[in-house]
């Protein structure tokens, strides 16, 4: 099923994971919605400052931050009311997913590249 996914941190630099995701994710036929406010665009798409920027229905919010810089982001996932957050490697935090289940949002601990390789996704 194809669903709209929001990468914070986005990157455009190759060996990051974030930009390796965002390619799979499109691969897989998903609708990429990439977030990261230090940048305007990544690869000729523009880049929102937060989820809350976005305007339709976010289904999944993958991380590639680290869980400081998430702070800041974490009260606009919530207000955004996606499905679930995946924690990808590095971005686990305890108290942040807490947070997201007692918001009602469901947080996988898993890397986006390995559930989309594997058909878990």
């Amino acid at each position: 099923m194809t669903e709209v996914v929001a990468i914070i941190g986005a990157s455009e630099k190759p060996d990051r994971y974030a930009n390796k995701g965002m390619h799979a994710l499109q691969k897989h036929g998903h609708e990429v919605v990439l977030v990261n406010p230090f940048k305007k665009e990544v690869e000729g798409q523009t880049c929102l400052h937060s989820v809350v920027d976005y305007n339709e229905k976010i289904d999944t919010v993958t991380l590639y931050v680290n869980p400081k810089r998430f702070q800041d982001h974490i009260q606009d996932v919530i207000k955004a009311e996606p499905k679930r957050v995946i924690m990808n490697p590095g971005t686990e935090n305890d108290e942040h997913q807490q947070v997201l289940e007692d918001a009602r949002i469901t947080v996988l601990r898993a890397c986006t590249l390995v559930l989309l390789s594997t058909n878990q996704f």
